[in-house]
């Protein structure tokens, strides 16, 4: 008999005759493995903070599943070398889920040896959640079976992102600047594509790249922007390569100019945004600080524990995939959820979303949101600054979502 599975907005739940019994009370180990060290290690100690919270506090007291979440964290040093080396570690210790999501390079890292892993060692194999690593490569020519990505690839967020700016008609010269790495050469790459297509008016006026997690100073850049005109500025930068990159920017007096943006939340961002940019900076993602429903409570409950935002959303996707697959699989079996995964479908806070079979890339409604005063409607604000970010715009799935060419090698 076929498990009958019913979805709920912003929660999984298993519904009636099948139960959860196969797996109920089960303790499914998951590996997660970004940084936790060097320049990046505030962004990745938040984020291991949320994984645990959001397991311990919400998804392990209930879930379609009825299985328990232990979080196995190892720092890999934001380095592909490191993150090679933690995934053998974890393999060794049973572990059959892999979470990682900061940086590309160790994303491609954790597939390579999954392929060569998984082949090698029938009945061991082990599956990969890439809650936030977005070069399009990762679902396109190196896709993977054993990969499922959470987060919207860059291509995806860029044609929500130009289709917002298309419309601003105060929008003439655009400066790029972006880490100097596959997601910052992609960044830049979509973004003269995409505009030209749709604004071939708008002139680029620049187009930096800078070492990843290495540069403490960008007045230079901010200089080479002033200089160059530019009344917009597009970056992929998170972490604190975006946060210095703004913050030199007040300093500088750049008040003219506005930022769009894929990772303005992320810790540091929005206190480096301050009150000195409201109304110029802009982000594009899966999600906003003032969501409805249960993860408003998640994000809220959060601050209250560890006086920090919660500002990657996707565990909450992450732990309803996983409690969802094993579900519809009756099993913890990486080989039985990854094809129980495929193709699945639930409501989520930021609308239905559907893990795509053909690649693995969650499909997912996107919004832009503009950096103002909390209240109202959004009374959440970021970092204890007063503002917050305020949707704009909500794309659905089908606004951003983009072609693949992947060409999936199943078991």
């Amino acid at each position: 008999m076929k498990c009958a599975l019913k979805f709920a907005a912003a929660s999984v739940i298993l519904a009636g005759a099948c139960g959860a019994s196969a797996q109920k009370g089960e303790t499914v180990k998951v590996a997660w493995i970004d940084p936790l060290s060097g320049l990046m290690a505030s962004v990745g100690t938040n984020q291991l903070k949320s994984f645990q919270f959001v397991a311990e506090e919400f998804f392990n007291k209930k879930n379609a599943a009825g299985v328990k979440f232990e979080i196995i964290a190892i720092d890999n040093k934001l380095s592909p070398q490191e993150t090679t080396s933690a995934l053998r570690s974890v393999i060794d210790q049973g572990v059959r889920y892999v979470i990682q999501g900061n940086g590309s390079g160790p994303a491609l890292a954790i597939i390579d040896a999954l392929e060569k892993h998984n082949a090698r060692n029938p009945g061991k194999e082990v599956l990969y959640l890439n809650h936030a690593a977005v070069d399009p490569d990762l679902t396109n020519s190196r896709c993977s079976y054993w990969h499922f990505r959470l987060d919207a690839d860059t291509s995806m967020k860029m044609e929500a992102l130009t289709t917002y700016m298309k419309d601003m008609p105060g929008i003439k010269k655009i400066y790029l600047i972006n880490q100097n790495y596959s997601h910052g050469h992609q960044v830049s790459k979509f973004a003269k594509e995409m505009m030209r297509r749709k604004r071939p008016d708008v002139q680029f006026v620049g187009d930096d790249l800078h070492p990843l997690a290495q540069v403490r100073d960008f007045a230079p850049y901010i200089a080479k922007i002033k200089q160059s005109g530019a009344d917009t500025v597009i970056t992929g930068n998170w972490g604190p390569d975006l946060a210095l990159l703004i913050k030199a920017a007040n300093d500088a007096g750049l008040n003219h100019v506005a930022f769009y943006t894929y990772y303005a939340s992320v810790i540091g961002g929005p206190t480096a945004i301050g009150a000195a940019a409201a109304g110029r900076v802009y982000m594009v993602a899966y999600a906003h600080p003032n969501l409805p429903g249960e993860i408003n409570k998640i994000v809220v409950d959060f601050e209250k524990k560890f006086g920090e935002d919660m500002f990657t959303p996707s565990v909450y996707h992450a732990y309803s995939l996983l409690a969802a697959g094993f579900a519809k699989a009756r099993s913890t079996d990486p080989v039985k959820v990854a094809a129980a995964l495929e193709g699945l479908k639930f409501n989520s806070f930021n609308g239905e979303v559907e893990m795509r079979k053909t690649d693995h890339q969650l499909q997912q409604g996107l919004f832009i949101s503009k950096w103002d005063k909390a209240g109202g409607k959004f009374p959440i604000d970021a970092e204890k600054t007063g503002y917050t970010f305020i949707p704009v715009q909500y794309f659905e799935p089908y606004v951003a979502s983009t072609p693949t060419s992947c060409q999936m090698k199943r078991p």
